[in-house]
């Protein structure tokens, strides 16, 4: 059976970007979380019927060059979108997990006709009205992955993160830590200004995902981005943690592929 993705570099924005491209349809753009590309999951395959994923693996991560000039969240949303301009992607549809919702809510901040619609899974960028995101820094990279599931038994979580890690999976991971330390560290993984500037998007439909035992994002983040978007719809996982498309895949998917399809 052929691999459903392949792994190719573009030169956009003066720079070597490694992408991963699957599926068929309308594109659909997703930004990964604090840790890297997990890999193509069970959802990907579901959602790669219909639409086709582009996958940037972020600058510094490992095998994108890592970009000085990016200090911030809000610079590497200004870089994805001169990536997208010059791809002539825009408006595209987007999905954004944890820290990769970040990136997504700094670029329509900037810009709210980048996106035709917006996904949010248990997105970083805002202070929490109440908790706080969990500070992943003190934790080792093991412990951290773990507190990202609600039960560390289930299947697929095994099958990406479980046995003995490579040298080369955890000098990966500590690439995307040390990346996500300098652009986020202070604040820690929010933008003080960026809930006024959501305030100013009025158009985008947005759909904000949350596993109702996630350790990582309170649910104040969620309730801060509703505060922020008006008219963003928020759907609630029981039971899972801050990874609903590992852990109920089937639910993650039906609720992307509907809001998707309206």
């Amino acid at each position: 059976m052929a691999q459903p993705w392949r792994e190719e570099t573009v030169h956009v924005a003066d720079t070597p970007l490694v992408l991963i491209r699957g599926g068929t349809g309308k594109p659909l753009l997703m930004f990964h979380d604090e840790l890297g590309y997990p890999g193509w999951m069970r959802w990907n395959e579901e959602l790669a019927k219909e639409r086709e994923f582009l996958i940037p693996l972020q600058p510094g991560f490992g095998k994108t060059p890592r970009l000085e000039w990016v200090r911030s969240y809000r610079d590497l949303g200004g870089f994805y979108a001169q990536v997208l301009r010059e791809l002539g992607l825009v408006p595209i549809d987007v999905i954004g997990f944890s820290a990769g919702g970040f990136i997504a809510a700094e670029m329509v901040a900037a810009d709210p006709d980048i996106f035709s619609k917006m996904i949010l899974v248990a997105p970083m960028g805002l202070k929490p009205t109440e908790g706080e995101i969990t500070d992943i820094f003190p934790l080792t990279i093991r412990a951290y992955l773990r507190a990202t599931v609600a039960d560390p038994t289930t299947p697929e979580f095994g099958k990406i993160y479980g046995g003995e890690m490579t040298p080369e999976q955890f000098e990966a991971f500590e690439d995307a830590r040390a990346e996500t330390a300098r652009l986020g560290w202070e604040p820690y993984m929010h933008n003080p200004s960026l809930p006024y500037l959501l305030r100013g998007v009025k158009h985008v439909p947005t759909l904000l995902i949350w596993g109702t035992a996630d350790a990582i994002v309170p649910r104040g983040c969620i309730t801060a981005y509703q505060q922020a978007l008006t008219g963003a719809k928020v759907a609630e996982i029981p039971g899972v943690g801050h990874r609903p498309e590992i852990e109920n895949s089937q639910e993650f998917v039906r609720l992307v592929r509907e809001f998707l399809a309206a």
